[in-house]
């Protein structure tokens, strides 16, 4: 059993919308990255007596996507890949956290896009905790994990002349995660 970090206590931690991103990054053409965020997004840690025994769940609203372009916006909203008016919730589950060190971990799950639901881990590094102006008790998280968009079955495919998808397969998913203990 892995103890806790430092000032992380047992208990029910919420994610705070506000001081939370949950945001990704592609390839565009081989040359460049565009990034996307959503705007909603919502879970809860359970965190228990050591990090075996705590839990994550979370969602993000799948038309809530925002790359700062509604056109491109509207497509990753469409079949070609989240398919949200069919499916309108990005959903994790976790599944086991195994400790690196006393701050870092990872944290595998279940991602639900579309639908499909895949094997997903996330390299995860603790923050530390504080009390908020309100005196609500916070900890923060940054966690890191890269999925294949066509494993969730967004099969969209735009070969430029020189043989470059015009968007990458390999997509990178980061959250900054601020929770709030209940």
């Amino acid at each position: 059993m892995t103890a806790l970090p430092q000032g992380l206590t047992a208990g029910t931690w919420n994610i705070d919308p506000v001081h939370s991103e949950f945001t990704f990054t592609a390839r565009h053409a081989g040359v460049s990255k565009v990034r996307g965020h959503f705007e909603e997004i919502a879970g809860t840690v359970s965190i228990g007596d050591s990090l075996e025994d705590s839990s994550v769940t979370a969602e993000a609203d799948a038309s809530s996507v925002s790359t700062r372009n509604e056109q491109r916006d509207g497509h990753l909203k469409s079949g070609d890949f989240f398919l949200a008016e069919e499916h309108p919730k990005l959903e994790f589950k976790s599944t086991a956290i195994k400790a690196d060190d006393a701050d870092e971990f990872e944290v595998v799950g279940e991602l639900t896009l579309r639908g499909v639901t895949k094997e997903v881990a996330f390299a995860t590094e603790f923050a530390g905790v504080a009390t908020d102006p309100n005196g609500n008790q916070v900890a923060g998280l940054s966690a890191t994990g890269t999925v294949n968009r066509k494993d969730f079955g967004m099969s969209f495919d735009a070969v430029l002349g020189g043989g470059e998808l015009l968007v990458s397969d390999k997509i990178k998913i980061e959250l900054e995660l601020e929770l709030v203990k209940a």
